[in-house]
């Protein structure tokens, strides 16, 4: 049966804000795109952080609602990050805020990442790189590539340049990684366009 929701939203250019934006309004109705395990499946492999081969053999290996169970820790997680980026949006993130990070790195902590010497994919200097693998021992290990995204997202962005869609409706956050830092919509193709629209309907009704 096809899946009668939109496509996932992937616009944020940020790993971090994307996952946030795995619930979202693109019409009237919200949509959860992690509402259960196999939801949570989908997300991961669409977003690159799982191989699709360990999510295919952890589908397999699930007790019963495992994985809904662990979508609802995701959703936990997602509402927890949401709140803390809603905070500090407009401001960088300061060495005051770790306190508020200590969920995250108690999630980072569980962490089963580890490096392995492999055949390299291009010739280099002795045929040889340097891969880095993870451990999924269970289910719960999804959750550890969401935690290094929203690491990276505090880590490496800058909160001044976090935004929200200006679109009325629209629930979306997002990096403005543009020159001028002029980005206003989630994408032109959505609110920008709506946007548009409706700024020409005003125009043509105006009397002249």
């Amino acid at each position: 049966m096809s899946d009668p929701r939109p496509p996932t939203p992937f616009v944020a250019d940020a790993p971090g804000l994307d996952f946030l934006n795995s619930v979202a309004t693109p019409a009237s109705t919200p949509v959860d795109w992690i509402a259960d395990g196999d939801g949570l499946l989908a997300w991961l492999e669409q977003a690159g952080l799982v191989p699709v081969e360990e999510l295919e053999r952890l589908r397999a290996q699930a007790l019963p609602g495992e994985l809904d169970h662990v979508a609802a820790q995701a959703r936990s997680l997602r509402e927890w990050f949401r709140e803390f980026v809603r905070q500090r949006m407009g401001r960088p993130v300061r060495s005051e805020d770790l306190p508020d990070l200590e969920p995250l790195n108690q999630l980072l902590a569980r962490d089963e990442q580890f490096t392995r010497i492999v055949a390299a994919d291009e010739a280099g200097p002795n045929g040889l790189a340097l891969r880095t693998e993870r451990r999924w021992r269970t289910p719960e290990s999804l959750l550890l590539p969401i935690g290094q995204a929203l690491a990276a997202t505090v880590g490496r962005e800058d909160f001044t340049h976090v935004k929200a869609c200006q679109g009325p409706t629209c629930t979306l956050v997002f990096a403005d990684h543009t020159r001028g830092r002029a980005r206003r919509w989630c994408s032109m193709a959505a609110c920008g366009n709506r946007a548009k629209q409706a700024a020409h309907r005003s125009r043509a009704a105006a009397p002249r």
